[in-house]
C-alpha cells in the first residue's frame, strides 16, 4: 500500500476517467483533440461573485502527471485494461493546451475559468484534479474576501486549521485565504510552503499553566515584547484579565518603551467586551493597544459587530472560513464542449438537460471584461467563439443570454481578455506571479465591482452575455439535438 509521501496525484482521479481512457484508446479516440471547459453554476452564499483561485497547484499536477509501476500494476489487477492502454500510460504525459482565468479574479457563473484542449485520453485525466483544487480554493477564497470586506479595513487572520477537512484543505486553504485578503494565517506550514505570514500568540492553557493570570502575562510580555497579545477571557475577562494585561503592560513593556501590545477576545458578548476594552485600555494611557477577537466569526456576525459599535482592530476568523461552513461546495464542473475533425475543424458539442441551469454553452471560446474608460469599474463580461475580436472603438450592443430582450449598450469602455494560455503543447508558457502579486491583483479587481455587485445579500446581477454569433451556435444545437 502506497503511503502519503508516496502519493501520485495522477491517481487521484474518478475510476471512470481511466474506463474512458481505455475505452478511448481501443475504439480510436486516443488522439482526438478535445476541449472542456471548467465553470461554475452559482455564486457561494447567494454572493454577486466569485474568487478563482487553486491555478498554482494545477499546473503543479500538470507538470507531474506520470503513472509509475505500482499504478500500473494496480490497474493491471483490476483486470479490465488492455494490455495496450497499461503499456501507454507507462510513458504518460500531458501534451495539450490549458487556458485559465489568472489566480485573484473576480468570476461569474458561467464563465470559463478553466480551458483544457488535449487529446481525448489526456483531457478527461485532468478533471478530478482540475475540480478539486478550483472548486476548494476558489471556495476558500470568495468566503475570505466575504470576510475581509465585512471587516472594514481591519487585519482578518485565518485560525481555522485544526476544524480544517484534512491536512491538504488546512494548508492549501490558508494559501486561499491569503488570496481572497486575510492578512495571515494559524497555519505555519502554508508559511513555510507559501510564505503565507505565520501569526499567532497564546492559548488559555498558557494562562491556565500560570499560578496566576497576572504571571501568564507578565512572562509573556518578557518574551516576546515585540508580540504581547494578552488572551483576557481564560477567568473574568473584565474583573481580572483586562487589568491583569494592563498592570503587565506598565510593568513590562512601558519601562522598555514599546507601546505596541494588545489584547485578544474569545468568547463572550464580544461586541460588549471590546467597548469596555477600549475604555478601560484608553484610560490606562493603552491607547495603542490592539484589540482581536475571534470565536467563530463570519461576514454576518461582524457585520453586525459594527452595528452595535463594537471597537475591534483585527479578527481571527477559523472553522467558518476554512471550511466554509454557510455553503461548503463550489460546484465548479468540467464538460466537453467541443472537438477537433480531422482537419483541425473545431466542432461545438452541447450538453443538454431539462434543468436550464445544466445546459451548457459550446465550443472553444474567448472570456472578455469591458470596464469602463471613464470610472475603471467592470461594466460586465462577454463570451465569445475563439476566432472573434471585440472592437471596444465603438459601441456595442449586449444581451442577456436567458433574457434576450434585456439589452445594454456599451460605450466608452476597454475590452480585455481575462483567459490566458497556461500551457501549450504540453510545456508551461505562463510567467507564474508571487503570492502577493496574486493577493495585490484580487484586491484591484474586486475594486473594479461597482459597490452593488458586492452586496452580501440581493447583490446586482452582473452581466455575462455570449455573442450573437455563440449564442445563434447554442441554439442551433439546442434545435439540432432537442428530438435525439
Amino acid at each position: 500500500m502506497k503511503t502519503e509521501e508516496k502519493l501520485n496525484l495522477t491517481m487521484l482521479c474518478d475510476f471512470y476517467e481511466l474506463t474512458m481512457g481505455n475505452g478511448y484508446f481501443q475504439t480510436g479516440f486516443k488522439d482526438r483533440i478535445t476541449y472542456f471547459d471548467v465553470y461554475f453554476r452559482s455564486v457561494p452564499d447567494g454572493g454577486g461573485f466569485a474568487i478563482a483561485a487553486g491555478l498554482e497547484q494545477l499546473i503543479e499536477y500538470i507538470e507531474n502527471l506520470h503513472f509509475d509501476e505500482q499504478d500500473i500494476a494496480y490497474l493491471r489487477g483490476k483486470g479490465i485494461f488492455c494490455e495496450e492502454f497499461l503499456e501507454y500510460l507507462r510513458t504518460f504525459r500531458f501534451t495539450g493546451d490549458i487556458y485559465a482565468v489568472p489566480e485573484g479574479t473576480p468570476v461569474f457563473p458561467k464563465e470559463p475559468m478553466v480551458i483544457v484542449r488535449a487529446p481525448a485520453i489526456e483531457a478527461q485525466m485532468v478533471e478530478t484534479f482540475a475540480l478539486l483544487t478550483v472548486n476548494h480554493q476558489s471556495l476558500i477564497a470568495t468566503k475570505a474576501n466575504r470576510i475581509v470586506r465585512a471587516a472594514k479595513g481591519r487585519g482578518v487572520m485565518e485560525f481555522g486549521s485544526r476544524r480544517a477537512q484534512g491536512t491538504a484543505a488546512a494548508i492549501v486553504g490558508a494559501r486561499a485565504a491569503y488570496i481572497g485578503g486575510c492578512m495571515g494565517t494559524a497555519c505555519t506550514v502554508t508559511d513555510e510552503l507559501y510564505g503565507v505570514p505565520a501569526l499567532g500568540t497564546m492559548a488559555h492553557a498558557w494562562v491556565q499553566m500560570f499560578d496566576t493570570e497576572y504571571d501568564a502575562f507578565k512572562t509573556y510580555c518578557e518574551l516576546y515584547p515585540g508580540n504581547a497579545i494578552m488572551l483576557v477571557d481564560t477567568y473574568d475577562t473584565l474583573r481580572s484579565g483586562i487589568p491583569n494585561a494592563i498592570r503587565a503592560f506598565n510593568e513590562v513593556l512601558r519601562p522598555k518603551g514599546i507601546t505596541k501590545c494588545g489584547i485578544r477576545l474569545d468568547s463572550g458578548d464580544i461586541a460588549y467586551l471590546s467597548r469596555k476594552a477600549r475604555e478601560m485600555l484608553d484610560a490606562a494611557g493603552w491607547e495603542s493597544a490592539t484589540i482581536t477577537v475571534s470565536n467563530a466569526l463570519d461576514e454576518y456576525l461582524i457585520r453586525d459587530m459594527w452595528m452595535q459599535d463594537a471597537k475591534i482592530d483585527a479578527f481571527g476568523v477559523g472553522e467558518r472560513l476554512i471550511t466554509a461552513r454557510s455553503e461548503p461546495v463550489f460546484g465548479g464542473v468540467y464538460k466537453l464542449v467541443a472537438v477537433e475533425d480531422k482537419d483541425g475543424n473545431v466542432i461545438p458539442k452541447i450538453k443538454i438537460s431539462e434543468n436550464i441551469g445544466k445546459i451548457t454553452t459550446p465550443h472553444f471560446k474567448k472570456l472578455y471584461r469591458f470596464y469602463g474608460r471613464d470610472t475603471g469599474k467592470a461594466i460586465a463580461d462577454y463570451i465569445c467563439v475563439y476566432d472573434e475580436t471585440v472592437d471596444d472603438s465603438d459601441k456595442m450592443m449586449i444581451f442577456d443570454p436567458e433574457a434576450t430582450w434585456k439589452r445594454k449598450e456599451v460605450y466608452h469602455f476597454e475590452a480585455r481578455e481575462l483567459l490566458v494560455p497556461i500551457f501549450k503543447n504540453g510545456k508551461l508558457v505562463y510567467n507564474r506571479p508571487s503570492l502577493e502579486e496574486i493577493r495585490a491583483y484580487c484586491a484591484a479587481q474586486v475594486d473594479t465591482l461597482w459597490d452593488e455587485v458586492k452586496r452580501f445579500d440581493n447583490p446586482h446581477r452582473y452581466y455575462v452575455d455570449l455573442s450573437q454569433k455563440l449564442y445563434d451556435i447554442k441554439q442551433d444545437l439546442l434545435n439540432k439535438n432537442s428530438s435525439h
